[in-house]
């Protein structure tokens, strides 16, 4: 399961693309498999929308995990420690990995 999460985390446009694009094919083919009468061109742009929607809860659900992921990783302020500067959160969030 880790190295499923390290080669989403490093090819994260990859996977993405790759989701929408077995999306559209799954619609299509669950669409060419029942009998209906719908033409080819609105078949195709059931598939689009379906494939979309399911782009946009994958990319939700990423955006909540590294919302949470950061969140736990932040360092915890202390009452006797000085605030975090600018480049220090600078420095963190070009470390983060999303």
């Amino acid at each position: 399961m880790e190295s499923v999460q390290s080669w989403v985390s490093e090819h994260k446009l990859t996977s993405i693309g790759a989701l929408w694009a077995s999306g559209i094919g799954a619609t299509l083919l669950a669409y060419s498999r029942t009998k209906s009468p719908m033409k080819p061109s609105l078949r195709l742009i059931h598939a689009r929308m379906h494939a979309q929607a399911l782009t946009l809860a994958v990319l939700s659900g990423a955006a909540a995990y590294h919302y949470y992921e950061n969140r736990s990783v932040l360092p915890n302020r202390a009452a006797d420690s000085p605030a975090l500067n600018v480049t220090q959160l600078v420095e963190w969030e070009l470390q983060s990995p999303f």
